[in-house]
């Protein structure tokens, strides 16, 4: 993968190499993980004192993230662009 990594290219892989397993865990185990990975971003968001592992907590919570979209089927990137992207900002915006 390239250091231009896209949304797509990342949850593609996420998918490909731990799709199968994920979804025989189902929604609810992988939400505990997710969860926990961001109660582990949280704390080293706190503590504000170790770059590589906020780096990694932060890497963590979005592999997790795309883990839940894939196992629901949800495309990442097409979300975020229908939300984001348009000319408008997405509602609820403050």
């Amino acid at each position: 993968m390239s250091d231009q990594l896209t949304i797509a290219q990342f949850q593609r892989h996420i998918s490909d190499r731990y799709e199968k397993h994920d979804r025989a865990r189902g929604t609810p185990g992988t939400w505990l993980h997710f969860s926990e990975e961001i109660g582990e971003l949280a704390r080293a968001l706190a503590r504000n004192d170790d770059k590589a592992n906020l780096e990694e907590e932060f890497a963590d919570v979005i592999a997790w993230l795309c883990t839940l979209a894939n196992i629901n089927d949800v495309d990442l990137a097409t979300a975020i662009s229908k939300k984001y992207l348009g000319s408008e900002p997405p509602e609820g915006h403050k």
